[in-house]
Formats: structure tokens, C-alpha cells, sequence
């Protein structure tokens, strides 16, 4: 069943008088569960894509629908509250808060909840288990290597337990065996907690596990195409 829904989405700026159009006409339905890979050069709209089919930006025109939501008509506080109990986001510098340990920057999207102090305690104990950092509670971001506090950002977008996870190049500040631990992780919490995740990225490592790849060149969908990690799951399938 389709999760996400946009129809003949365009977007575009104005400067001064000057339109500028970054997305024109673009339509891609995911089903709950899939992991999709965005992927095209440089300014062809893979961001801006990520940013309206997570609200944080709205479409020039088109229709964005999120299950049974049509987020684009949504008011600007409506769509806020959304947000929160929808998405989460990874993003490639983690945007972590070096004054605050691993564990209070994976509680801080759990603090506008109504959750108790244990109940938010068990959810980021949890959160940080599942990205295998539950020892690393009380590190502060300058203790952690790169991939650690992507870790942490991963755990602090999947603690409220999101529709959809996103993410924009959340390997592309790391080295190379990082990169493939974090995108062994996504794809452990695409399989294993059924989440489903579009991922933004140059690296071409990501094609060997993602279901599907859409490319974007200059605004448009220019192809769709299936990811290895789609082939991978129906080899298992077929053996098991």
C-alpha cells in the first residue's frame, strides 16, 4: 500500500523577479516499508524533493499526500505537529549538540512529548541499543568518531518511532568503513523494525541497499531503477 503519494509536484523560488524552478512535474509513489534511494548530480532537486515530502517545505504545486494526509494543504502549525510525530531526520553533519551527552541529544525530540522521565529514559536506552551505542549514554559528541555520532543521530530520528525516517547524504562526511556501517544500519532498520526510509546521496555505495533508486537531473524524474538491496531481499526470499 502506498505510504507516499506526490503527484505532478513542481517546485520553485523566486529571486527578485526571477522564478526559478528547481522541481517540474515529478510523481513517485512509495509503499510502507520500502527503502528509497535519491541520487542525481549536484542542484538537480534530490534535497528539495526530501524537504517537501517531509513538510518542511511546501510544493509550488502538486499534491503531496503521507498515508491518508494531504500535507500540503495543511496549516503551518498543523503541519508542524506532523512532523513531529512522523518524521525523522538524519542528516550528513549529525547536528548534534556538543554540550549535551549521547543520550540527551537522542532525548531531545522525546521532550515535547508526554512522556515521563523513565518512559524517555527506556525509549532512548532503547534507540541507542538498536544502533549499538547503549554503552555510550554519558559520551559527549567530541568523544565519539564520525560514524558514533552518526549513530547517535540515527538513534535520536528513530526514538519517537517515526512513519518515515529521512535522510540527506548521511554518510557523506565519513570514511569509507563508516559510510558502510551507517548504510548497513539503515538497512538493518528498513528490514528488521519495518522502517520505512528515503535516503538522499551521492554515494554509490548506497545502490546495495536500497529497494529502489529514482534519479533527478535538472528537476525531473529522469528513471527509476531497483537497488541491489531489493535483489537481495528476493533472493532470501526465494531460499528461504
Amino acid at each position: 500500500m502506498a505510504l507516499i503519494d506526490l503527484r505532478d509536484v513542481t517546485k520553485s523560488y523566486r529571486r527578485d523577479q526571477i522564478e526559478i524552478p528547481v522541481l517540474d512535474g515529478v510523481t513517485i509513489t512509495v509503499d510502507g516499508g520500502d527503502f528509497l534511494g535519491l541520487m542525481g548530480p549536484s542542484g538537480s532537486g534530490k534535497s528539495t524533493l526530501l524537504n517537501l515530502l517531509a513538510g518542511i517545505d511546501r510544493p509550488t504545486r502538486g499534491s503531496i499526500r503521507i498515508g491518508d494526509v494531504e500535507i500540503s494543504s495543511l496549516s503551518e502549525r498543523a503541519l508542524a505537529g506532523w512532523r513531529a510525530r512522523h518524521i525523522g531526520f538524519i542528516f550528513q553533519l549529525y547536528n548534534l549538540i556538543p554540550v549535551l551527552t549521547a543520550f540527551e541529544n537522542v532525548e531531545l525530540p522525546l521532550l515535547l512529548t508526554s512522556l515521563s522521565k523513565k518512559q524517555r529514559r527506556d525509549h532512548v536506552m532503547t534507540a541507542l541499543g538498536i544502533v549499538g551505542l547503549g554503552d555510550r549514554e554519558k559520551h559527549y559528541p567530541r568523544q565519539l568518531s564520525g560514524g558514533q555520532e552518526q549513530r547517535v543521530a540515527i538513534a535520536r530520528a528513530i526514538v519517537t518511532d517515526p512513519t518515515i525516517v529521512v535522510a540527506d547524504e548521511p554518510t557523506g562526511d565519513l570514511d569509507a568503513a563508516s559510510a558502510e556501517d551507517v548504510l548497513t544500519l539503515l538497512r538493518e532498520l528498513n528490514r528488521r523494525f519495518k522502517k520505512t526510509i528515503v535516503m538522499v546521496t551521492h554515494d554509490p555505495r548506497a545502490e546495495r541497499y536500497v529497494d529502489e533508486i529514482y534519479r533527478l537531473d535538472k528537476g525531473v524524474l529522469i528513471n527509476t531503477e531497483s537497488g541491489k538491496g531489493a535483489v537481495e531481499a528476493r533472493v532470501g526470499a526465494a531460499s528461504a
